[in-house]
């Protein structure tokens, strides 16, 4: 199968779990089972996970831009844990991007290696590059509450006919609007906001789910996380994160038979805790009642490194943006996007949409 290349907004802590997983399956993808350990999917329509290739990549700080990637990656702040030592070279350079709403102002008051140091360098023109690279797909991989970054990149991907795949909480592929133009362009795109391959999101819809189909009335839930990295740090500042718990609500109350009340609803992120770097933990609890009225309650608390759990949906999310490509499929990619991402077009069940998925490789299903 041909490459499928991608470009990269933000060479943060995920896209180095990512271009370090490409490798990692690069080097072990033929070594048996061992080797394809965590593929949610090693097969999507032909395209395996290191026929992924990332030829273009945008970024803000000093310590990246004008770099490889395959160092800007192992760079500060970026703070994940090494799967494979040194990667080899690149021939993709990281290039200057417009800052815009992309750094929050209270990241100036913490340390260097935690935080932003913005280039000075004269942003390049994105839509030339991304032409220049070949880019197929875009990941938009910025800070949380980037509104005008993401809708830049948006732009730039429906001027140069890139599929975009959106990481983030600012609602793109999910808003009418937006959905309407990449479906006038035929340009696919999935988003919004990457669920884990096992995080908060994905473990809180499926007990809350398991509760509704054995009978058990929720009255109450909540869901708080912890992490040290600068997706965390970012989150500090709650003006950005208006649309980042929009989508992480609305994901659980889908799952249920009538919402929640707000005041019995608490999802969201709760602090920085710098010593855990790139490792989140989440305590959820949900109170209900059964049988008779009786009460019952659950607690449960996660760990997992956050950035690889994010990778180990997208290489998916990737693929199948490649094959609605090689289709000539446009607009929202309705199945991918309710597997893959927190505040899809559309809602649908985890274990309905994995089967959607299926059948959209398969081709027995349009999207």
């Amino acid at each position: 199968m041909d490459k499928i290349k991608i470009a990269v907004v933000g060479v943060g802590n995920c896209a180095d779990s990512l271009i370090q997983g490409l490798e990692h399956y690069r080097q072990n993808g033929k070594s048996g089972t061992n080797g394809t350990l965590g593929i949610i999917n090693e097969n999507l329509g032909g395209y395996l996970p290191q026929d992924i290739e990332v030829v273009c990549a945008f970024d803000i700080d000093k310590r990246k831009v004008g770099e490889r990637i395959d160092i800007a990656v192992r760079a500060k702040p970026n703070c994940t844990m090494d799967l494979n030592g040194r990667l080899p070279k690149s021939k993709t350079i990281v290039q200057m991007g417009p800052i815009l709403d992309g750094i929050s102002e209270h990241m100036k008051d913490y340390p260097s290696d935690r935080t932003f140091l913005p280039s000075n360098k004269k942003p390049v023109n994105v839509e030339k590059a991304l032409k220049e690279s070949e880019a197929e797909i875009l990941l938009n991989y910025l800070p949380v509450g980037s509104e005008e970054a993401t809708k830049f990149y948006a732009e730039a991907c429906l001027k140069t006919g890139v599929s975009l795949i959106n990481c983030i909480p600012v609602f793109i592929v999910s808003d009418p609007e937006w959905a309407k133009r990449f479906e006038a362009k035929r340009i696919p795109c999935i988003g919004d906001d990457v669920k884990s391959q096992i995080g908060a999101t994905i473990v809180h819809r499926t007990l809350a789910k398991l509760f509704i189909d054995r009978g058990v009335k929720i009255d109450r839930t909540y869901q708080l996380n912890t992490g040290g990295n600068t997706d965390f740090l970012n989150m500090l500042n709650r003006e950005r994160l208006k649309s980042k718990k929009i989508s992480k609500t609305a994901a659980v109350q889908s799952q249920l038979d009538e919402p929640l009340a707000p005041d019995q609803i608490h999802i969201g992120p709760s602090d920085y805790v710098p010593w855990q770097n790139d490792n989140k933990v989440c305590y959820l609890r949900i109170e209900g009642r059964g049988f008779g009225g009786f009460p019952v309650s659950l607690e449960a608390r996660l760990s997992v490194e956050d950035s690889p759990n994010s990778a180990g949906v997208t290489i998916d999310a990737i693929r199948c943006a490649k094959i609605a490509r090689d289709r000539k499929i446009g607009g929202p990619l309705t199945s991918i996007s309710a597997f893959c991402m927190k505040h899809p077009p559309k809602q649908i069940n985890d274990t309905e949409a994995k089967e959607l998925v299926r059948k959209f490789v398969q081709g027995t299903c349009l999207r």
